[in-house]
């Protein structure tokens, strides 16, 4: 005899109307006006002590190089460390190679918070500082911990609105996935993006704003203003984009993607950081003799809203500006991108969809024109007529990156350009198509999430 039991609709149906209706709601929300939002986070900036200074790595406070193997940890034995990693891939002009990259194995939680206010959902946004940022403080999601922070292994203050996503019957879940972050940096980080709803009254702070989806999209055109955590939660809001068809079936887009993750030959392995034998270590920072891709820092910070308001910590500090383009065309008048089945040495699954174009120019230099980049011949054409459909520069994650800035964009693209045939490795993708895939985890890399996330908020229409 079976139990009777009540059965729930598989999805929401509603939600994306609402979201549709958040991101329709621009210029003014329930708390302030988008106008306003940077003086908000200058004021913000006044109102607390932030201070980030240099120092070497053999001074920074609390870490050292263990001396068995050389990497940089911290006495906690938490956090995160820097390892070596060696690697070797079966296609490209680097074959194989060495290099320092952060090892961080626990999960962290970046989570939004929503609630609807006159029947527009609203999410609460937090003016949060992080030491790598260029300009220190920027919108981040309401949370953004990881689990040594929300532990509180540093002793610090409890993470603010953090039993909103560790506690499910607090509220409605919207959304959550385990996305990953930099796999050129990050060796198998993963972070759960969450979207959650409250009814419940939320206690008013200086440091936190409702702002719609709409708002979030004004603010997205700006440069440095929305930073990457709360971009890539953006990105997994389970839009509805009304599109009557695509170039490929999603059976065929999935097919494709699989057969790209089971072509590659990938080896990458962690290693001691002192066998990683192409980079020096002198007593401010570790890098490659000719100065390329990045370097390893140390910082000292004090943050007087944070939950511990001093420490010290090694950044990664990239070499140059980056790029991250998506070619778009419209196809029977459905506009579809040019997604990437990119190979990143700290991916946990091979390949992830990447943007039409990821790269630091600067580092492909040396190297002959067959050897660079596909497209980013076009790409950087349309940087330097200013022809981008839209172009921004947002920074990458602050808290373990030093002026990490990209340089994003969408640029229009005909058959001369970028041919309906695609090349091995790309394919065409419709931005539902893009969106469905955020739902689950280690699809869409985090360069193709900020993209997405401009879609998904409306600062950009293709």
């Amino acid at each position: 005899m079976t139990t009777a039991a009540a059965l729930r609709p598989r999805t929401a149906p509603e939600l994306p109307a609402r979201l549709a209706r958040s991101a329709a709601a621009t210029g003014h929300g329930h708390q302030l006006r988008t106008a306003d939002v940077v003086g908000w986070l200058a004021e913000r900036a006044r109102a607390h002590r932030f201070a980030v200074r240099r120092v070497p790595l053999d001074r920074l406070d609390g870490w050292s190089f263990a001396p068995d193997t050389g990497n940089l940890v911290h006495r906690s034995g938490r956090f995160f460390s820097v390892e070596g990693l060696s690697v070797t891939v079966d296609e490209g002009p680097f074959r194989g190679w060495r290099q320092p990259i952060i090892h961080q194995p626990e999960v962290g939680i970046l989570g939004i918070l929503a609630k609807e206010f006159d029947g527009v959902l609203h999410f609460l946004m937090q003016a949060k500082m992080e030491p790598g940022n260029p300009n220190l403080l920027q919108l981040s999601p309401t949370v953004q911990a990881t689990r040594s922070n929300y532990q509180r292994v540093h002793r610090g203050a409890r993470v603010k609105h953090l039993e909103h996503f560790t506690d499910p019957a607090r509220g409605r879940v919207l959304a959550d996935s385990l996305q990953s972050e930099h796999g050129a940096w990050f060796y198998r980080k993963s972070n759960r993006n969450m979207l959650v709803e409250t009814v419940d009254e939320v206690p008013p702070d200086e440091d936190f704003r409702w702002l719609t989806l709409g708002q979030l999209g004004e603010l997205l055109r700006l440069d440095h203003v929305v930073n990457m955590d709360a971009r890539t939660v953006l990105s997994c809001f389970p839009m509805a984009v009304v599109e009557p068809g695509a170039l490929h079936s999603d059976t065929e887009v999935l097919s494709w993607f699989t057969a790209e993750r089971a072509r590659h030959d990938v080896t990458a392995r962690l290693v001691p950081l002192a066998e990683v034998t192409d980079w020096t270590r002198g007593a401010s920072r570790l890098e490659r003799p000719d100065g390329r891709f990045f370097r390893v820092v140390g910082v000292a910070v004090e943050a007087g809203n944070r939950e511990v308001t001093g420490w010290s910590q090694p950044l990664v500090e990239p070499r140059g500006t980056g790029v991250a383009a998506f070619l778009f065309r419209r196809v029977g008048e459905v506009p579809h991108l040019l997604a990437h089945a990119k190979v990143e040495a700290g991916f946990l699954d091979t390949v992830e969809l990447a943007p039409t174009v990821q790269c630091t120019p600067e580092n492909w230099d040396p190297l002959p024109p067959e050897d660079r980049p596909r497209f980013l011949g076009p790409v950087l054409a349309a940087v330097e007529r200013g022809s981008a459909h839209y172009a921004a520069v947002h920074s990458e994650e602050g808290g373990r990156f030093l002026d990490a800035d990209i340089r994003y964009l969408f640029v229009a693209a005909d058959e001369d350009t970028a041919p309906l045939a695609e090349p091995p490795g790309y394919h065409w993708l419709t931005v539902g198509q893009l969106n469905s895939l955020t739902a689950h985890g280690h699809y869409v890399n985090v360069q193709a999430r900020t993209l997405l996330s401009c879609l998904n908020s409306g600062a950009v229409r293709l």
